[in-house]
C-alpha cells in the first residue's frame, strides 16, 4: 500500500514538473503582446505566435513595416541626429504634457532620459488576452490600431477624436495598446506593466492599494532598451487645466522627479490660455530644457534673464483651426532661425515647421551648450496650406480617411 502511494505521489510530481513549462508557455507576456500588436513576431513559445499565421496579422505586419520604416527615414532618425547636435547635459526625467500615448517622439527627442512622464485626458484603457478574442477579432483589433495611428505616422501628431473613436469601437481601448506598439517599434523590451494611482498629495499607489477618492489613474511600464538598462515610462490620464491639477496630485508627483526636460508639440495652444497657467508655470520652473513648437509656452511667459533661445525652421503662425494665436515676438525670434531637416507639429511639412529649443541658464548666467544660432534671416513666410497626406508615407489601411 505504501509502495503504491509513493508511486502515485511520484507520478503527480512528475506530471506537475512536466506541466509547469506548458503553463509558463501559456502565459501571454506584455512584451509579446506589444510585439504582436506592432506587427513584430513574438517569442517562439508565445501563445500568440500561431496567430501570426493569420492573413490579417501578416497584412498588418507588412503595413507597419513600411509605415515605420518611412517614419524612421523621414523624421525619427533626423530628430535623433538633431538632438545629438544640439542637446547637452541631459536630465534623467522628461515631461511631456498633452502627449497622448506619444512615446515615439518622447524617445526620439530625449532618448537619454531614464524616466518619462506622459499625460493627457485619454484614459489608459486595456489590452485583453488576444488569444481569447472571438473569430475575426484579431483582424478587427489590429485594424483599429492602424486607424488610430494613421495621423501620427503621417503628420507627427494624433487626431484625438479619431483615436478615441477607433480605440473604443473594438476590444482594445485607451492609450495602452498604442504605448505597446511604440515601445516595441522603438526596440524596447517590456518587463513589467502596472496600474498606478496618485492621491491628491502626489503619493503613488499600486495594485490593490487604495489611493482614496478622485485618484489620478495611470500606468507604469518598466522596459529596457538595447543596452539592457531599465527605464520607466509613466502615462497618466488627467485634466491639466487649472481646476484639474488643483484637484489632483499629478504635479506634486511630477515635482518629486524634477528637474527634468520638457517636450511640447501639437498641444492645441492650450498653454496660451490662462486656464492652463498652473501646468505652464510648472514646466517653466522644473525644466532645464524645453523643446516645443509654437503651440507650447508663449514666448511672453519666458523670463529672458533665465532662458536662452535657439529657433529652428520657419514660423508661419498657427493653422486655421487655431485663430488668434499668432505671436509677433515668435516671428521676430525666428528671423535668426537655423534650418532643420524634419517636420513637426501641426505644420508638419519640413519647409513650414518651427521648433524652439529653450535652455535655462544656470545661476551664473552662462549657457550650458555650444550651439551657435545662425545669423541668416528666415525666408519670408509662405501662405498657410490645408493639411494633406504626405506623398511618402505609404498607403493607409483600407477605409482610412485623411481630414
Amino acid at each position: 500500500m505504501r509502495q503504491s502511494t509513493k508511486m502515485a505521489g511520484l507520478a503527480v510530481v512528475m506530471f506537475l514538473a512536466a506541466a509547469a513549462p506548458l503553463r509558463a508557455a501559456d502565459t501571454v507576456t506584455a512584451d509579446d503582446t506589444a510585439r504582436f500588436l506592432a506587427g513584430m513576431t513574438p517569442s517562439a513559445d508565445s501563445p500568440l505566435t500561431p496567430l501570426t499565421r493569420e492573413p490579417s496579422w501578416q497584412r498588418h505586419a507588412r503595413f507597419f513595416d513600411t509605415a515605420f520604416e518611412q517614419l524612421e527615414q523621414r523624421q525619427l532618425s533626423k530628430i535623433r541626429s538633431w538632438t545629438e547636435a544640439h542637446l547637452a547635459a541631459p536630465r534623467s526625467t522628461m515631461f511631456y504634457m498633452f502627449s497622448g500615448p506619444d512615446f515615439l517622439y518622447a524617445d526620439a527627442f530625449y532618448s537619454k532620459a531614464s524616466t518619462y512622464v506622459l499625460s493627457a485626458l485619454e484614459p489608459v484603457g486595456s489590452v485583453p488576452d488576444l488569444t481569447r478574442l472571438p473569430p475575426g477579432g484579431i483582424g478587427s483589433a489590429l485594424y483599429s490600431v492602424e486607424r488610430s495611428l494613421g495621423s501620427i505616422l503621417s503628420f507627427s501628431f494624433f487626431i484625438t477624436k479619431q483615436m478615441k473613436t477607433d480605440l473604443q469601437a473594438g476590444k482594445l481601448s485607451g492609450t495602452l495598446p498604442i504605448l505597446y506598439v511604440f515601445l516595441a517599434r522603438s526596440g524596447k523590451t517590456i518587463r513589467d506593466v502596472s496600474p498606478i494611482a496618485l492621491d491628491d498629495k502626489g503619493a503613488a499607489y499600486f495594485a490593490s492599494e487604495n489611493p482614496g477618492p478622485n485618484a489620478t489613474r495611470g500606468v507604469r511600464i518598466l522596459y529596457a532598451g538595447s543596452d539592457g538598462a531599465e527605464k520607466t515610462l509613466y502615462y497618466f490620464s488627467t485634466d491639466l487645466s487649472n481646476s484639474g491639477v488643483k484637484a489632483s496630485g499629478f504635479l506634486r508627483f511630477c515635482a518629486t522627479l524634477a528637474p527634468g526636460n520638457s517636450l511640447i508639440k501639437s498641444a492645441s495652444y492650450l498653454l496660451h490660455s490662462g486656464n492652463f497657467s498652473a501646468v505652464r508655470d510648472f514646466i517653466l520652473a522644473n525644466s532645464a530644457t524645453i523643446i516645443q513648437d509654437d503651440s507650447g509656452v508663449p514666448l511672453v511667459h519666458y523670463d529672458p534673464r533665465k532662458w536662452r533661445f535657439f529657433p529652428f525652421g520657419r514660423y508661419l503662425g498657427p493653422i486655421d483651426e487655431f485663430p488668434g494665436r499668432y505671436q509677433p515676438a515668435y516671428a521676430e525670434l525666428f528671423r535668426r532661425s537655423q534650418p532643420m531637416d524634419f517636420g513637426i507639429g501641426y505644420r508638419w511639412r519640413m519647409q513650414e515647421s518651427n521648433l524652439l529649443l529653450a535652455v535655462k541658464l544656470p545661476s551664473d548666467g552662462t549657457a550650458p551648450m555650444q550651439t551657435t544660432p545662425s545669423t541668416q534671416p528666415a525666408p519670408p513666410p509662405a501662405r498657410p496650406r490645408v493639411l494633406r497626406p504626405p506623398r511618402d508615407v505609404g498607403p493607409p489601411p483600407p477605409g482610412f480617411r485623411w481630414f
